[in-house]
């Protein structure tokens, strides 16, 4: 155990005083090895009859985890202690999932089981091609993904047990396989094309890419450029800490839901604009502007306080300074940019404009409206090839490994139950019922 892990969660020297109705009671208050202290008020209720309002639960920690850290201030995102570039730049993202996973970037050997066990593992039950059928042609690729990937508790009767650690081992391996192979399967129905079987010699981010993009009438080779791409893209969105669709996973698994039913429940978490498809409402929004010329016009609308509009894809919630992910994505945008050749695209001048005003005009400095990671993400995706209706279903793809280590550790977590927010109630009182006929 490390010098850090020895304190995490345990008790500072001080307590946190709190005075209701006139009488003091002393919380504790807990230390992580990086952020801020912790006030434990697991004994709030039971000891004052009072619970504490946070809506949104900006100010709360759901749970102690060990995963992924985030210092929104300064502008850093750490997965298990390693810095996000680091792992974007020179790693790879099965070494990204072995370490979300178990907690250590992987021995070379460790690396080579973990990525033959995931290769063998990407192929879907033959009967599951039948459920695509009988979604409407036009169905938003993440409905379908919430329903086929729910269904496979259906076909998987062998890992669906949570209280058998061998059960969550082998759940997590075929989810993390899986599931590029059942968004490819949502992408070429949608478009009228056969399905495309995983190659097992192809890499992760190759082989999504080519079952999405090959035919069966040619070759189709994968250009190392935008699997690069590819590759980064899924490493970036891999966790990021307790995020919506995160505690979604979470408290589903507090239930004792099996394992699919969970990542399903945050793959509809993710569908929300808000969250996972923020980067599909960037590029709709750089579509509404159209073109360059008409920039000034959306520019002075941001501005005004009383105009609805909002610039998508520019400042973050959490990161107050700059995501850390996106100047990785900046980078690798304008790589697949230059590799693909889409300059000459309207929408994509439109962005390239928009990124130099966020990053010079003085009203997004002061206001650090920079440019996210959905920002360039949305661009690069669509330089890729995808239609924006995928980009959220490839965020889900990159976030599954992220979610399974949540879910993990949540499970094996002995101080865990059910998950039971309570509430401020504020209707109405006690009151007696009437008789219809006397109402």
């Amino acid at each position: 155990m490390s010098v850090a892990e020895s304190y995490i969660g345990k008790p500072t020297s001080t307590d946190a005083s709190l005075v209701v109705a006139g009488e003091r009671h002393e919380l504790p208050v807990r230390k992580g090895s990086l952020g801020p202290d912790v006030i434990d008020i697991t004994t709030l209720y039971a000891e004052t009859g009072h619970f504490t309002y946070d809506p949104s639960f900006t100010s709360t920690a759901s749970c102690e985890s060990k995963i992924t850290f985030i210092d929104g201030e300064k502008g850093v995102l750490l997965y298990r202690g390693y810095p996000i570039d680091q792992l974007a730049e020179r790693g790879t993202f099965m070494e990204t999932c072995y370490l979300l996973l178990y907690g250590e970037l992987p021995t070379k050997e460790q690396y080579e089981t973990f990525c033959n066990l995931i290769t063998r593992h990407t192929m879907v039950h033959e009967q599951m091609t039948r459920f695509y059928t009988g979604f409407r042609r036009d169905a938003h690729p993440m409905a379908v993904m919430v329903g086929v990937v729910g269904a496979l508790s259906a076909f998987y009767h062998d890992s669906i047990d949570i209280k058998d650690p061998a059960q969550r081992e082998m759940a997590s391996i075929r989810m993390i396989a899986k599931m590029p192979t059942i968004a490819a399967m949502a992408y070429k129905y949608s478009i009228g094309q056969p399905f495309i079987y995983p190659r097992n010699e192809l890499d992760y981010s190759s082989n999504f890419l080519h079952m999405c993009f090959a035919v069966p009438c040619e070759e189709y080779k994968v250009d190392p450029i935008l699997a690069r791409a590819m590759r980064r893209i899924f490493i970036l969105h891999a966790d990021h800490e307790q995020n919506a669709s995160t505690s979604t996973v979470r408290l589903a698994g507090s239930s004792g839901a099996n394992p699919f039913a969970c990542i399903s429940a945050g793959i509809a978490c993710l569908w929300g604009p808000a969250h996972g498809g923020a980067n599909e409402a960037a590029l709709q929004m750089l579509q509404e502007i159209g073109t360059v010329d008409r920039i000034p016009e959306y520019i002075k609308r941001a501005k005004d306080k009383n105009d609805s509009f909002r610039l998508m894809g520019f400042g973050h919630r959490v990161y107050k300074n700059y995501d850390p992910r996106a100047r990785i994505m900046q980078k690798t945008c304008h790589e697949v940019l230059e590799a693909v050749g889409h300059e000459d695209d309207p929408i994509l001048q439109v962005a390239m404009e928009l990124e130099r005003i966020a990053l010079n005009d003085d009203y997004f400095v002061e206001k650090k409206l920079y440019p996210n990671i959905d920002f360039y993400s949305g661009i690069t995706l669509k330089a890729l090839g995808f239609p924006t209706d995928m980009f959220t279903v490839l965020f889900a793809i990159a976030r599954t490994v992220g979610w399974i280590a949540q879910w993990k550790e949540m499970i094996e977590d002995p101080s865990q139950r059910i998950g039971r927010p309570r509430q401020l109630y504020t209707g109405p009182t006690e009151r007696s019922y009437i008789a219809i006929g006397d109402r």
